[in-house]
């Protein structure tokens, strides 16, 4: 018994310094972020990156597994009338030891990330300010590209349905920037989700494992949605938590691959953030540029919507709820709308 309080008193501590820590984000990107973060990532990546399964994906299904079968037991004992006082003051406790472990496990390994300055602050974007003017300029300029490359992204995307080719093709653009930016990505873990085909309906492409360091993608979406995906995911995976960031580096390496259909996907993706909030601020306009766009990108964009529409369910409504309060409760105060925060260090 002491020994257990022991450890809830120890877990409380850790919880708190950590807690603390994370109110001074120039010391997070200091000593955790740019310090010691770098050598947990390889080191995890070194430990599961060369699995052809994704570890995490089977850890978090054990786990799944593990709090059913404890619901279970817990319910057996009560309707059993076999849960006394003690019982319940032993299943409170295991319950807060369970959730202060994940929660320093979690920040120890990757959530720190979220407290940190950034790629904003190492790349000095400080203009976070612009203009409708600006915004059109953007969208423009955006619209543009795609069309240039939708063309050649079309002849060639159905290589991106070899993971091989996806995966490594992400990797490299990494290495096309690494002389340029932060970003320097070593030792890939790149792998496609066990839960893709769930993913469809609980609405994501893609997620970061914290606990196994493993990017996971989402291989069912639509082929030309998928090279940005990665790129954003492998974001996340060298430290850059918020969503808007982990846009960032991954418009910052797929803008710089030689592939066309990442090119293509990059700048598609930018295009969907930057008219959501042109629609808002100037809708004529959005719709005069819509008008701009190729049979080629009206199609993919159709093919997406369509996607989207056929996956969309009640529970994914409530997913994205939940996931947008998460967002919040780190440091993310727009919620899912932070991806959309991108469009603001394009103009920057």
């Amino acid at each position: 018994m002491a020994r257990k309080n022991v450890w809830i008193i120890m877990l409380s501590i850790s919880a708190i310094l950590i807690k603390i820590f994370s109110l001074f984000p120039p010391a997070v990107e200091r000593y955790y972020s740019t310090g010691i973060y770098p050598y947990i990532a390889v080191v995890q990546r070194i430990l599961f990156g060369w699995l052809p399964l994704s570890v995490g994906d089977i850890f978090y299904f054990a786990t799944g597994v593990w709090l059913i079968t404890q619901v279970i037991l817990i319910v057996k004992k009560i309707r059993g009338r076999q849960a006394g006082g003690k019982y319940f003051i032993s299943v409170a406790r295991r319950f807060i030891a369970g959730c202060l472990l994940v929660y320093v496990s979690f920040n120890l390994l990757w959530g720190l990330n979220y407290n940190r300055t950034g790629i904003s602050g190492q790349l000095k974007l400080n203009n976070y300010y612009y203009s409708d003017k600006d915004l059109l300029a953007v969208t423009k300029i955006l619209a543009q590209k795609i069309n240039a490359f939708q063309p050649a992204s079309e002849r060639s995307r159905h290589q991106l349905d070899t993971k091989k080719h996806l995966f490594g093709q992400a990797v490299q653009a990494y290495m096309n920037i690494k002389n340029t930016t932060p970003l320097y990505y070593i030792i890939p873990s790149v792998k496609p989700s066990i839960y893709s085909y769930l993913g469809n309906y609980l609405g994501f492409t893609g997620y970061y494992n914290p606990f196994t360091g493993e990017a996971q993608v989402n291989t069912t979406v639509p082929l030309f949605v998928r090279p940005f995906t990665v790129c954003h995911e492998i974001g996340h995976q060298l430290g850059y938590a918020k969503e808007s960031e982990a846009n960032f580096a991954g418009y910052l390496s797929a803008s710089a691959s030689t592939d066309t259909s990442f090119l293509y996907s990059v700048y598609f993706d930018m295009y969907l953030y930057s008219a959501r909030y042109l629609y808002y601020s100037d809708s004529s306009s959005l719709k005069e540029i819509k008008q701009t766009l190729s049979p080629g990108v009206t199609r993919d964009k159709e093919e997406l919507y369509h996607f989207l529409d056929r996956y969309s369910t009640p529970v994914e409504e409530v997913i994205d709820r939940l996931y947008s309060k998460y967002l919040m409760a780190n440091e993310q105060p727009s919620g899912k709308m932070s991806y959309n925060e991108v469009v603001a260090m394009l103009i920057a």
